[in-house]
């Protein structure tokens, strides 16, 4: 997962306690490069940035903007060097993005594009959560909205 001002983050936390059991939370810096065998599912997420997944110039942009914690790779450079897994896991895609003005693009709309092209299936459509402005905070609910959409996750893997 990739944050910038902390957004994502407190959604990829709450989709994992609704995921429930072995869940590992990564940010992209940390993810590795090639996704382990025994791995089922993979949760990938990020903020939109400029209609789709950030770059080195729009994090840039983020962290003149006062962002204090900004990945060096995002999910973008994160899947560009992901290596196509021997055993494909099942997959799912999420993004935040400001809800006033309610602009056009997805970051989790590009990222299962990349993850299906490694032979990676999805679970579940790209879900966009809510973000007050550029920096946040989250929209009323979203977390709450996120945790539901984990076990929506952990149901539809499970069945």
């Amino acid at each position: 997962m990739e944050s910038i001002f902390g957004n994502t983050e407190a959604i990829g936390r709450a989709i994992a306690t609704g995921i429930g059991g072995d869940v590992e939370v990564l940010g992209t810096d940390a993810a590795p490069d090639r996704i382990p065998d025994d791995v089922d599912l993979v949760v990938v997420g990020g903020p939109t940035h400029a209609f789709t997944m950030s770059t080195p110039a729009t994090r840039k942009s983020a962290k003149e903007q006062g962002a204090e914690e900004v990945p060096i790779r995002g999910i973008r450079e994160w899947l560009d060097g992901l290596a196509t897994p021997t055993q494909p896991p099942r997959v799912a895609t999420f993004d935040t993005r400001t809800v006033s003005p309610r602009l056009p693009g997805s970051a989790a709309k590009k990222a299962i594009k990349h993850l299906v092209r490694r032979g990676m299936q999805p679970i579940a459509k790209p879900e966009t959560f809510g973000v007050h402005g550029y920096s946040g905070p989250l929209a009323d609910g979203e977390t709450a909205r996120a945790e539901r959409w984990g076990r929506e996750l952990a149901a539809a893997f499970a069945g």
